[in-house]
């Protein structure tokens, strides 16, 4: 099974490649060691091999939208750094199974893998890509490829591979608090810029009645210009003409019973805050939009002091219970800034990210040790899960597909990290059926509500505090159960979650359910009009409508037999 010929490439000619193999528990490991004759910043390598391209259906790695099988000269790359992705990528069969998953053990070096189908053989190429931005100057490295070609579900690897780089790699993930499993209010959709501070108090008592139990105050409190960009970031001082004081306004919602999270777009300093002339001389290159915001350089510690000590004051004076640090990603090496520069502490910017974060937790978990920190795709790898504990699915604003393929992609990826939902929203001109398809897609995860409530109709605020109080119920199977899928290579059919007895199955394009445990669940996520049930004879159910209004009962009576369900409808075995 494993019988390759590696082919191993270096642009310096001084630098020698060796590989050596292992096979532990039907899986290749191949030892990778790259030597060089002094200590210099590794030029890029690659470890390059071919395997049959008979039964492969689809490509598959951490935030892939396009599933497809490209050709070699326009491969699928999954492109991975401490700040953004994770080494892993996977084909995957005609029956959702795993046909080569490919994963590395350095998840912090700047690495590609690449896979593509050569059209002279019909094979795929695979190739693992080291070095791909520069680094601190090394004279050795080392790192392991682990190959999976087990005929196994292809969640099974994934799963396995997450596991090897908790376990056999070190990469330990943070605490994750009761309350960052919880519902949230965020207030970037139904707010925007746009924030007040009675119209926040507002919403926060009208949602924490509905089950919501934070709040997420998003970009606006820092700045009275709402026209959107980061022009006016990096000061980071309250807006008091929309915010008031922002101590006594964090008081109030705590009185509500509501915890509060505060946005921070950590890299970027723009043109019009008073700290611009400050690190002008501070700033990576090419960063930002380039015009009137930048991205600081971590490299210097000089930044990563004020940072820290912004959020630590913030945390302090304010009582805040967490933060949403933005934009890490946007942190970026190119231009001037590869070139050498004595006065920074660190060269490599994936070591003073590491600096970062590492100063962040550790002021951070002083002062509360429940502190919860949003991190969103795309950095949501196994290491920087080190310094977060809620991890969001990329903006994706009314778009069902993407909300719940990224979430099932997260909870494959994440352990025991909490993945949250993109924040829902929907025109409040719908109806209440097409609006909670956009809850039903996403139950996966923790929800995130976007949506002013004082102006949803009626109907619309019975579907939200059915579906949250479903979710709050079903919270233990959704989130700690085993999750599994179908069809990846489609953006899953369907998905389902069991622990012990209980299964949570979501319908998204396949409407036939296999009743596998004695409590089961089965969640209309798609637009039919019908799930068809199998190995459920003599088991009574209800269906209730996505308001939670019981629309039907009764007992199955085929091996195979249709119900009908409404869009948004949940169906209840009888335990």
């Amino acid at each position: 099974m494993y019988n390759f010929d590696f082919e191993t490439t270096c642009k310096n000619d001084n630098c020698i490649i060796s590989l050596s193999k292992s096979v532990e528990k039907d899986i290749l490991f191949i030892d990778v060691k790259m030597e060089q004759t002094e200590a210099a910043v590794p030029e890029q390598f690659s470890v390059k091999w071919k395997i049959s391209g008979a039964d492969c259906c689809g490509v598959w790695n951490s935030f892939a939208r396009n599933h497809t099988i490209r050709p070699d000269w326009g491969s699928v790359d999954a492109i991975s750094r401490l700040a953004s992705g994770m080494p892993v990528q996977q084909i995957t069969t005609f029956d959702s199974e795993n046909k080569i998953c490919v994963a590395l053990s350095d998840v912090d070096t700047p690495t590609k893998i690449s896979m593509g189908y050569c059209e002279e053989t019909a094979e795929i190429i695979c190739e693992a890509i080291f070095f791909t931005l520069p680094t601190n100057a090394v004279k050795k490295y080392s790192a392991k490829i682990r190959i999976d070609m087990r005929k196994i579900p292809f969640y099974d690897s994934i799963y396995e591979t997450v596991d090897w780089w908790e376990t056999e790699c070190g990469y330990k993930s943070a605490f994750v608090p009761d309350s960052a499993k919880m519902p949230m209010d965020s207030l970037w959709y139904s707010f925007h810029q746009n924030l007040q501070k009675e119209e926040v108090l507002e919403e926060c008592r009208l949602s924490k009645q509905l089950g919501m139990e934070t709040v997420i105050i998003d970009d606006g409190w820092q700045t009275d210009d709402n026209n959107r960009g980061y022009a006016f970031c990096g000061d980071w001082s309250v807006c008091e003409a929309k915010m008031g004081n922002m101590a006594s306004l964090v008081e109030e919602i705590h009185k509500i019973g509501q915890k509060v999270i505060l946005w921070y777009s950590v890299p970027f300093v723009g043109l019009y805050s008073h700290k611009y002339e400050e690190f002008k001389d501070y700033l990576l290159d090419r960063s930002g939009n380039e015009e009137d915001f930048w991205a600081l350089d971590p490299r210097y510690k000089k930044v990563r002091e004020y940072l820290c000590g912004i959020y630590k004051k913030a945390v302090t004076e304010w009582k805040l219970d967490g933060l949403k640090l933005d934009f890490i990603d946007s942190f970026v090496l190119k231009g001037k800034s590869l070139e050498y520069d004595e006065n920074r502490d660190f060269q490599s910017l994936e070591d003073a990210i590491h600096a970062l974060m590492s100063e962040i937790k550790a002021e951070l978990t002083a002062i509360n040790s429940d502190i919860l920190i949003e991190f969103r795709q795309s950095y949501i790898g196994p290491s920087i899960r080190k310094y977060g504990n809620m991890l969001r699915v990329g903006d994706c604003p009314g778009d069902i597909l993407a909300n719940r393929s990224q979430i099932v992609n997260l909870r494959l990826t994440s352990g025991k990290t909490a993945v949250h939902s993109d924040m829902i929203m929907w025109n409040t001109d719908d109806s209440a059926e097409n609006a909670s398809l956009q809850f039903a897609n996403i139950i996966f995860s923790v929800p995130q509500i976007s949506m002013l409530i004082k102006d949803l109709p009626n109907e619309h605020i019975q579907m939200l505090r059915f579906y949250i109080s479903f979710w709050r119920e079903y919270r233990n199977v959704l989130l700690g159960g085993k999750l599994t899928a179908k069809n990846p290579e489609n953006d899953y059919s369907q998905a389902q979650s069991t622990l012990d007895n209980t299964t949570v199955v979501a319908v998204y394009t396949s409407n036939v359910v296999d009743v596998c445990s004695d409590n089961t669940v089965i969640v209309n996520a798609s637009g039919a009009d019908s799930v068809i049930v199998k190995n459920a004879v003599g088991k009574k159910f209800t269906v209730k409508g996505c308001t939670g209004k019981v629309i039907s009962n009764g007992v199955v009576s085929a091996p195979l037999e249709e119900l009908p369900m409404d869009k948004g409808a949940i169906l209840f075995f009888e335990k």
